[in-house]
């Protein structure tokens, strides 16, 4: 079982990241990738990734010998390149210090890793080729779909926790979790752990390719990083007939979609008619019907009126926002 301890101002400091992290979710699916056992989804992704991984992702396999990855690989970032950056921004003495961990009781240590250990530049980057040909052909594929999975589940998250609290919305993340007085439990988590926030808060981040169990860090001095299991299944391009847009547009309604779209910035009623290309009524009906939604915000001055996304809006809205239909009036919502 993980138990978490939380001071008054752990709670006040827990936060959902705002994208996903490439470098995270990579590092979640190769654990997931060579560990045995899972569903009847597990086992083919399992073997067409073993299978298509290009032999420069080979070091990534010597830096967790025995399941037992160096605690420096465990960074966010919204970016691949970001994420290393913070991986090379490590300390040399807990670099080595965390290569000498691992390798404590393994013969035959990789001569890139002797490297690694003592500082070399080359063997920098070894490691980052490594994480780039293996995010190319794990995560690259399926990055747009874990994007769109991500905000869904930002949006779930913060819905939750702002109708029924925080409390509800971290017990609702894990299967018969519960917090009391202060402590937040998560049965099954191995191994079993105690982790201790003191005041450094927690920072959420779903993860769609580890359906095991939560991945904690708990770096001294950092917000704790809580990688927890998310979304219907495994994220596979293939999987996925239809366009996250245009199942949007299937329920919104084209038209109503690319309104949506244009208020990223403020437009008053008439500019969003003429950029939709529909009549000053249609566009204000369209308007009320995503305010009503609390997608929409609508400001009065004098006798106009504009309008501007909020930020739910946003995450319904996504990474789609690009590339307008320019639909017609005849659509319906």
């Amino acid at each position: 079982m993980l138990r978490v301890h939380f001071t008054a101002e752990d709670f006040a400091r827990v936060r959902f990241a705002s994208r996903p992290a490439p470098l995270q979710e990579l590092h979640a699916a190769l654990t997931t990738a060579v560990t045995p056992g899972g569903g009847p989804l597990t086992v083919p992704w399992r073997a067409r990734v073993l299978r298509s991984l290009p032999a420069a992702s080979g070091p990534l396999a010597d830096l967790v010998p025995a399941g037992r990855p160096p605690s420096f690989l465990d960074v966010l970032g919204d970016s691949l390149a970001d994420g290393f950056e913070r991986i090379r921004a490590t300390g040399p003495g807990l670099v080595r210090s965390e290569l000498e961990r691992v390798y404590g009781a393994v013969r035959g240590v990789p001569h890139w890793l002797r490297g690694l250990h003592e500082g070399d530049e080359t063997a920098w980057h070894t490691l980052y080729r490594a994480q780039r040909a293996a995010y190319e052909t794990v995560l690259a594929p399926v990055w747009s779909v874990v994007q769109d999975l991500h905000r869904e589940e930002f949006a779930r998250y913060a819905l939750t926790a702002a109708e029924q609290g925080v409390a509800a919305a971290l017990t609702g993340l894990a299967p018969a979790g519960r917090l009391h007085e202060g402590v937040w439990e998560w049965p099954g988590a191995t191994p079993d752990r105690d982790v201790r926030l003191g005041g450094r808060g927690l920072v959420l981040l779903p993860t769609f390719h580890h359906p095991a169990g939560p991945l904690l860090q708990d770096a001294p001095g950092r917000p704790a990083v809580l990688t927890y299991p998310a979304g219907p299944g495994f994220p596979l391009a293939e999987g996925r007939a239809v366009a996250p847009a245009e199942s949007l547009a299937a329920v919104l309604g084209r038209t109503r979609l690319d309104a949506l779209r244009l208020l990223a910035e403020p437009h008053t009623t008439s500019s969003l008619a003429r950029a939709l290309h529909v009549s000053d009524a249609t566009a204000s009906s369209h308007a009320a019907a995503l305010r009503a939604a609390g997608m929409v915000t609508t400001t009065r001055t004098g006798r106009s009126v504009t309008h501007l996304r909020t930020a739910l809006g946003t995450l319904v809205a996504g990474r789609s926002a690009c590339g307008l239909s320019g639909g017609s009036g005849s659509d319906r919502p």
